[in-house]
């Protein structure tokens, strides 16, 4: 089902939601934030949760009920803890949406409402997951609240794909400079802001330390004079993943910090990419993320093909009981 349809439904069932959870594990997670966020800086009487799945399992937020609507996501649909946050949400009344790649998975069969998403066809189809709960949220919000700017975001979630899969072509000069700069580095620091602050979570989480075996650390923007700056020196690498919007200065600062001190510093910066041209500047904030991830991707990969390290490489995951 597509989320247009899925939120009128829970409407004629649920005319009074109160609470909206996202709940994954890894990179499924982290493409569950621009919803969150979205619903956290618009909303003014749902309340929003963001929990990794097995935390929602054991310590369960009180108001998951009947007046709840939980979104559940992960890509092959199998991963236990989420499957396991998805039955728990159901057994308490709760309006349980799946998100996943595979229609027929275990999560899929423990939800009341299913997107199924694309994934290999190209770089587009890699971002349908995380556009498609962002979908979710607006119409949640329009659905109880009323949004304002609705028109704007539906005319954004029309060009960004055709965006995305022009833009690639234009990133691998970039990201091929980008890999042979960091090839040898012993750890990655990435950070950003807004709702892209979990893109950096996901590259420093999943496609560096899970994919590439790099140490790696992740942190906001804003928190990067709290603690992160006072390891900036000459070469230590950074990536800046830097947003067209309402955060851009909260960016521009740390930017600003690292090239005083010389710091080996990648900035992927969304202006660059032309997503102004495409999407109203009254909702780009919340498109930031999509084309990130995008981007970041192409540099993923091309960082895998100089260390001779594919990223499909494990050494752990799905090879070993844990």
């Amino acid at each position: 089902m597509d989320p247009k349809s899925i939120v009128a439904e829970i409407r004629k069932e649920r005319p009074h939601v109160k609470s909206v959870y996202f709940v994954g594990c890894g990179a499924s997670k982290a493409e569950l934030y621009p919803g969150k966020y979205f619903l956290e800086k618009n909303a003014k009487e749902l309340r929003v949760g963001h929990y990794t799945a097995n935390e929602f399992c054991y310590a369960t937020p009180a108001g998951v009920n009947e007046q709840a609507v939980v979104v559940t996501c992960s890509l092959g649909g199998t991963t236990p803890e989420t499957v396991a946050a998805s039955k728990k949400a159901m057994e308490l009344g709760a309006a349980v949406v799946a998100v996943t790649h595979d229609g027929e998975s275990p999560l899929a069969k423990n939800a009341h409402y299913v997107i199924v998403h694309g994934f290999e066809k190209n770089y587009a189809a890699k971002l349908e997951k995380m556009t498609n709960v962002l979908a979710l949220a607006v119409e949640l919000l329009n659905t109880y609240e009323g949004y304002a700017h609705y028109d704007d975001m539906q005319a954004a979630f029309g060009s960004i794909y055709d965006l995305i899969e022009n833009t690639v072509p234009f990133v691998l000069p970039a990201a091929k400079k980008f890999a042979q700069e960091y090839k040898d580095a012993p750890v990655i620091y990435v950070m950003s802001s807004g709702a892209t602050q979990d893109v950096a979570y996901t590259f420093s989480l999943c496609l560096m330390m899970e994919m590439q075996w790099v140490n790696s650390g992740s942190f906001h923007s804003g928190e990067f004079f709290h603690g992160p700056f006072e390891i900036v020196d000459k070469d230590v690498p950074f990536i800046l993943l830097m947003n067209d919007g309402k955060t851009r200065p909260v960016d521009a600062r740390a930017l600003t910090f690292l090239h005083r001190f010389d710091a080996l510093t990648t900035v992927v910066d969304a202006k660059d990419y032309g997503l102004g041209n495409a999407v109203d500047s009254s909702v780009i904030t919340y498109f930031n993320p999509l084309m990130h991830t995008a981007v970041f991707r192409v540099y993923a990969e091309e960082l895998s093909y100089v260390r001779q390290h594919p990223l499909t490489l494990r050494r752990y995951m799905w090879k070993l009981e844990y």
